[in-house]
């Protein structure tokens, strides 16, 4: 396994984050444990979730699973950098309208102490805002995070689906308090989703953001499942796939010529960009994860990356150019 540093802190972390989103969900608990143990043995040390994981009524079931899997002991705990996430609406407070989706210090403090009774561990290594919230001001969240600092309860804070301006704005509040500010940002990013290239890659780089990819294969579409008669699970998926077939037809074509699998492909090229700091793999069985791991000893060069731009284009360049020219 390979690391590197997890934006401007000194935190190493793989090139690789293991997601958990499917734990509890299509992901039974034993098969979880396997997977979890799995990776730590392949040298993956960072490991992602959220509060919300498990969905709806089941929220927190995933961060459960996780906790006892730490409780087995054999050193889990200590080998593992551990991220989880918060903003959404638990589902198991009565507090009337503070149970609403959002970032006040008030959810803070909850949600924090609601993950570390789930994860049965006594800190949280980076501490992530799910979402945006422009109803709350940087003054109340940065000293929130501060007082959770303090207490030992969390060591870094990501963010995750913020904006270019957003990340500048947090790390303009966080400079002017003399502290460290985000290190981290999860963001929707992948072939078929290039967006953020225009500002929001940009700006983590600049700032000493680490982006960290969701959906690296968006959805199973970039992972050969068209091909093998499937294009995901979730609704619209095929919709999705029949409206990318030309791109992801020429795309397996580019990977059988190359003699990689598309998944390895779409993830090596993410850890090509100097912006990205770990993809993160959702994977739903031991099988899946065992075939992800080959993707660290896979560079493209440069002529299969004008390829592929060829078949995925982006949205041309970073912002300001590709905005007036």
């Amino acid at each position: 396994m390979k690391y590197t540093y997890l934006g401007r802190s000194g935190l190493k972390v793989s090139r690789l984050c293991l997601g958990t989103m499917n734990f509890g969900v299509d992901t039974e608990e034993k098969e979880a444990f396997k997977i979890m143990d799995a990776a730590l043995d392949a040298g993956i040390n960072f490991f992602d979730t959220a509060n919300i994981y498990g969905w709806g009524e089941n929220a927190g079931r995933t961060e459960e699973i996780i906790g006892r899997w730490f409780a087995q002991g054999g050193g889990r705990r200590e080998r593992t950098v551990l991220a989880t996430k918060f903003h959404g609406d638990m589902h198991d407070e009565t507090d009337g309208p503070n149970r609403e989706s959002g970032l006040s210090a008030y959810k803070l403090r909850r949600h924090l102490e609601g993950s570390l009774k789930r994860l049965q561990t006594d800190h949280i290594e980076l501490y992530q805002m799910h979402h945006v919230d422009r109803n709350v001001s940087w003054d109340e969240l940065w000293n929130g995070f501060q007082v959770a600092r303090n207490q030992g309860k969390i060591g870094y804070v990501g963010a995750s689906n913020f904006a270019g301006w957003d990340l500048a704005v947090a790390q303009g509040e966080a400079k002017a308090r003399g502290i460290l500010g985000l290190v981290s940002e999860q963001h929707k990013y992948n072939l078929l989703c290039r967006l953020p290239e225009l500002e929001v890659l940009p700006a983590a780089q600049g700032l000493g953001i680490g982006v960290i990819p969701w959906s690296p294969l968006d959805g199973g579409l970039l992972a050969g499942n068209l091909n093998r008669g499937g294009a995901g699970k979730r609704s619209g998926d095929k919709a999705r796939a029949d409206k990318h077939a030309a791109q992801l037809t020429a795309y397996a074509a580019l990977c059988d010529e190359l003699g990689e699998r598309e998944d390895v492909v779409s993830l090596a090229w993410l850890l090509a960009n100097p912006a990205v700091t770990a993809p993160i793999i959702g994977v739903r069985t031991l099988e899946q994860f065992e075939r992800s791991l080959r993707v660290v000893d896979v560079e493209l060069d440069a002529a299969t990356l004008a390829r592929i731009d060829e078949i995925f284009p982006g949205p041309g360049g970073e912002a300001p150019r590709a905005y007036a020219w």
